[in-house]
């Protein structure tokens, strides 16, 4: 059976981890989301908060954590995963990406951001499956990422969860001055990735409509930079066909979904 790829949202920073009013149908969703496939060996994460010219792997033995974000309580910065490294499959992966003629960086300083740290520790909380990141290209580009998942679409050949961390919408500004993005576009560009995921069509399809992203009613009004939405690109290349929604609820008053492709 072809390894589990999961695309997520990981929520605001680190609210999800402080039991936040807004965040609990998150908070459930990723409790019970392992119950789903089997226990892991390994879990490679694909996190919006990571860019990088060419694909750039975490291969330390023991990552830190980046707390990555600013403005919370104290304890936000207290957080603990000591998830081992994976350094090992970073160099395989780093191989695979390689004889597809992708240049990679291997990186045994970085250790895991928030995307990261934040839903596995919800996941798996006993933070002993190793765990390795790998960034996203920072010319944001559709058709790249997708490219960069189908060149390790072979991880799906071992017992590896591999995990798109981001949100299916992100506009920041939004958030706070919710009037910027309406709740018909919201909702349409929600309703537009629904579909284009889990939809029986032809392949050549699903990828041309997941490239032209920006061209989707109320695209740009959810994703005025794009890197929360191309972790699920990534996800795409290496999965292909049609995945299945296993989550759909508001975050912080925005409908945001999950999809897995098993």
């Amino acid at each position: 059976m072809p390894a589990p790829v999961l695309y997520i949202p990981h929520g605001g920073g680190p609210l999800p981890l402080l039991d936040d009013p807004d965040h609990q149908a998150l908070i459930h969703f990723l409790r019970i989301i392992p119950d789903r496939f089997e226990r892991p060996e390994a879990i490679v994460v694909i996190s919006a908060h990571w860019e990088f010219p060419v694909p750039a792997i975490t291969a330390s033995e023991a990552p830190g954590l980046l707390y990555d974000y600013g403005g919370f309580p104290p304890e936000s910065y207290e957080i603990e995963y000591p998830a081992p490294g994976a350094p090992e499959l970073a160099r395989d992966i780093a191989s695979v990406l390689a004889a597809s003629g992708i240049p990679v960086q291997m990186d045994e300083q970085r250790g895991f951001d928030h995307g990261v740290f934040v839903p596995l520790k919800l996941m798996y909380p006993e933070a002993d499956i190793p765990c390795l990141q790998i960034s996203l290209l920072n010319h944001l580009n559709a058709l790249g990422h997708i490219d960069m998942g189908r060149a390790l679409s072979s991880l799906r050949k071992r017992n590896i969860l591999v995990l798109g961390s981001g949100m299916s919408f992100h506009n920041l500004r939004a958030l706070f001055m919710p009037e910027l993005v309406s709740d018909e576009e919201n909702l349409n560009f929600q309703k537009w990735l629904d579909e284009t995921c889990t939809a029986v069509m032809s392949e050549d399809e699903r990828k041309q409509q997941l490239v032209n992203w920006h061209e989707a009613p109320g695209g740009l009004a959810c994703h005025p930079r794009p890197e929360h939405l191309l972790p699920l690109h990534v996800c795409y290349g290496m999965a292909g066909g049609n995945a299945e929604r296993v989550f759909y609820d508001e975050i912080m008053g925005k409908p945001v979904s999950a999809f897995l492709w098993k």
